[in-house]
């Protein structure tokens, strides 16, 4: 019998009306605002009502450094949130929104697989409910009254040589990376330099999902630095007087989507941020609230552990006053014969040797998640050629790092293949025993923070930047800014800034090319080696393969 895919698992789903989801969690009626049947929005006034209630628990999951063979991350969270409930557990998933470039590209979407996904799928992975448009729209709208100031006489005395402030689509496009822009004579203005990055790259989507409330929205807005004076002190936001217009436009993005998993249960899908270019977390705001309504939130971070994880801990918790009481590291049994030098074309073919040699990879982010004091749980996403001896093997390797690996098979059948996971990780939790701490303090220089992050995370040996790049640094601490943590943008598929060098790599270096201050956001980014801020397609994109059927349905988003 043919596997059904993803799209078609979804159709299939029984949903309950969205209200009926809200009750479950002590939500209102007239505290969702409907976008349909099965999705809502959660009103700010809701939210502000529970600021005194306790929290519930905080269960990350992250993963190795993702191969072509899969790992399941988004798959796994889903999974663990419904075992969560089907164990008698209060529990809700905090997860991103999809953005459409990598749809149309080539990861996919963004709500999950098999039986553990979140619906309606179609919809959380193209436009939802316009969060991504908003922001979009807010990005450049600055751009716009930008380049308008200079037009109309500059009295804030631009540099226009030095305006940072680029432009943002939600769509993968190498072509606008670097452009020229105002050609066309006077009545276009200046011509300039200018580019796009992608819109979950955008400062405004990190401002978003950093944001406490609508207040601290527009204050962060207009904190954002746009460019520089020929005496190179900065202009904000706020001299260009765009926060308000910003901020009215991302007034109802600003609110966490409800929405429910295939076995409804609920979920909030808020925020977009990808985890190799900027801090890849769900939205504070969702998640905080999630806390409030349920005892066990589970959320999940981008990309390996390297990345999301570390960004999650040192970027997210530090700025949202917010802990873990356990993390769940997803890993496959492919992952590993792919990082122990098998191809692609042969994980079929049952080879433990590989599988040994490739959890030097899953033990390095075993390692780097205990030097934040948080206990590890490892989930085997379970594909069905995994061999008893291949999972043994990682089992066996887990138990020496002193953690321990649990399989689960939730992609073929939900929250049955969760329930051991699942019971584990509550009584982890329940123990009490993490001890959260950031990898650095506030106080360290910006450049030691990034050397600090390259070398316990990456296990480099040194980071090389150019005396401009120190120089950049120096002055943004004399400027304030020196408390502000750091985002790495790099590529996510290795330890090192090569992406062909998977396992756990030692006796490397990482370039830090550039960095860009997010004053609004509140971090300092380091763009290292050839990663790009606004990717490209690849050689066959899957929109070939995306159409209308007969029946008016999506297919091959899936």
């Amino acid at each position: 019998m043919a596997v059904k895919t993803d799209i078609q698992i979804a159709r299939e789903a029984h949903k309950l009306p969205i209200q009926e989801i809200g009750k479950k969690l002590g939500i209102d009626e007239n505290s969702l605002v409907p976008y349909g049947h099965d999705k809502a929005k959660v009103s700010a006034e809701f939210i502000k009502q529970q600021a005194d209630k306790p929290d519930g628990k905080l269960i990350l999951v992250t993963a190795i450094n993702p191969t072509p063979a899969g790992e399941g991350k988004t798959t796994t969270t889903v999974g663990l949130g419904d075992g969560l409930n089907a164990i008698g557990k209060k529990a809700m998933i905090c997860i991103r929104e999809a953005s459409l470039g990598p749809c149309f590209g080539m990861k996919g979407g963004a709500a999950g697989g098999g039986y553990a996904q979140v619906v309606p799928m179609e919809d959380m992975n193209l436009h939802f409910t316009g969060d991504f448009h908003a922001i979009t729209s807010a990005h450049n709208l600055l751009s716009a009254m930008i380049d308008n100031h200079i037009y109309w006489g500059n009295s804030l005395e631009i540099d226009s040589r030095r305006v940072v402030w680029r432009r943002v689509m939600d769509m993968n496009d190498r072509a606008l990376r670097q452009i020229t822009a105002s050609l066309g004579g006077a009545t276009n203005g200046f011509p300039s330099e200018a580019g796009f990055d992608i819109t979950v790259a955008s400062e405004v989507m990190a401002i978003l999902c950093l944001a406490n409330d609508l207040k601290d929205l527009e204050k962060r807005l207009g904190d954002i630095i746009v460019a520089y004076r020929r005496d190179k002190s900065p202009v904000y936001c706020r001299d260009i007087k765009a926060d308000g217009a910003m901020t009215v436009l991302l007034k109802d993005a600003m609110q966490p989507n409800l929405v429910q998993t295939l076995e409804n249960n609920p979920a909030f899908v808020h925020g977009g941020p990808f985890a190799n270019i900027a801090h890849g977390c769900n939205s504070v705001i969702a998640t905080r609230t999630a806390l409030k309504l349920a005892d066990y939130v589970v959320t999940e971070a981008g990309f390996g552990a390297d990345l999301g994880a570390e960004k999650f801990l040192d970027i997210k918790c530090r700025k949202a006053g917010i802990a873990p009481s356990a993390v769940v590291l997803v890993a496959t049994v492919r992952a590993m014969k792919m990082n122990g030098g098998v191809a692609k074309d042969d994980l079929n073919e049952e080879n433990v040797d590989a599988v040994r040699s490739g959890c030097a990879n899953l033990g390095r982010h075993i390692e780097n998640i205990k030097q934040f004091g948080v206990p590890v749980v490892v989930a085997i996403n379970h594909f069905t050629l995994d061999t008893d001896a291949e999972i043994a093997a990682v089992k066996a390797y887990v138990t020496e790092q002193g953690s321990e690996a649990i399989v689960c098979k939730h992609w073929a059948s939900g929250s049955e293949g969760t329930k051991e996971l699942a019971e584990r990780v509550v009584e982890v939790a329940d123990k009490g025993k993490a001890q959260f701490a950031p990898l650095y303090p506030d106080s360290m220089s910006l450049m030691k923070k990034i050397e600090t992050i390259a070398t316990r995370i990456y296990r480099a040996d040194e980071v090389l930047a150019d005396k401009s790049v120190r120089d950049q640094l120096k002055a943004w601490e004399d400027a304030g800014y020196g408390h502000l943590p750091i985002c790495i943008a790099k590529t996510q598929y290795s330890f090192t800034t090569d992406p062909d060098r998977r396992g756990a790599p030692t006796g490397h270096s990482v370039p830090v090319r550039e960095v860009r201050l997010s004053a609004g956001a509140g971090f300092i980014v380091a763009i290292c080696g050839a990663i790009m801020t606004m990717p490209g397609l690849p050689k066959v994109p899957s929109a070939e393969f995306i159409r209308l059927n007969s029946e008016g349905q999506i297919d091959g988003l899936f």
